[in-house]
């Protein structure tokens, strides 16, 4: 993974991140904002998402007695992220096609990659990617990353489509909450002391994007394994 990680960012070098230091927006200790940082490849981002829905369609999955989540999700990656009445876990096949879930592209690993070096976390090596689809009046209760094995890697979170409200945490789930306005192409790294730091999604408004019309879509990069 490492190798090829190293190759796809030497073939996209200067492949239109954008990085103003300006755009740095602190979160906490560990946490960052990058305004704008994918904003250049918003419709590359979202041609790719379209592919990996093609392949391994978008579900509103259940929770542990049976709610079903407003939000719809997919993966992509060597794992998968799902929810049933078994609990949270990853898994090598998608349940819903018996297959394997659809390889990162190219252009992920390079935008996650080049992120997590913004917010001070090199090295970074994602192996899934979960994709959430939000229409309106979808929401995401406050939670936490922790179903994966190794902590010291971020979380990488992508914005695209509409705008919506992020919410983010502290390390308990009673601390204060702060409501963080997101854009299309605005990217979220949190690692170190904040990588298991609740935050959540409001319920997104109705509004339109040019590139992904009524919808919000977000990418979570995590190393699963």
């Amino acid at each position: 993974m490492a190798a090829r990680i190293a190759l796809v960012m030497g073939a996209n070098r200067g492949i239109g991140f954008e990085v103003r230091r300006q755009a740095r927006e602190p979160l906490a200790d560990g946490a960052v904002v990058l305004r704008g940082f994918a904003r250049a490849k918003r419709a590359h981002l979202l041609d790719a998402v379209r592919g990996i829905a093609a392949a391994a369609p978008f579900r509103r999955m259940a929770v542990r007695g049976g709610r079903q989540m407003s939000v719809a999700m997919t993966s992509c990656g060597s794992v998968g992220w799902v929810t049933d009445e078994s609990g949270y876990r990853y898994v090598v096949l998608d349940p819903a096609t018996g297959r394997p879930w659809p390889s990162m592209p190219d252009l992920f690993l390079t935008l996650a990659a080049r992120a997590a070096i913004q917010a001070g976390f090199p090295g970074y090596e994602p192996d899934s990617c979960l994709l959430n689809e939000y229409t309106p009046g979808a929401r995401l209760s406050l939670h936490r990353d922790a179903d994966e094995r190794d902590f010291t890697q971020p979380i990488v979170s992508v914005s695209l489509g509409i705008p919506g409200v992020f919410l983010w945490g502290g390390l308990e789930r009673g601390a204060a909450t702060r409501r963080v306005w997101l854009e299309s192409g605005d990217v979220v790294v949190w690692g170190g002391p904040a990588r298991l730091a609740y935050h959540g999604v409001a319920p997104v408004a109705e509004d339109m994007d040019a590139l992904a019309g009524p919808r919000r879509f977000n990418l979570t990069f995590r190393k699963a394994l």
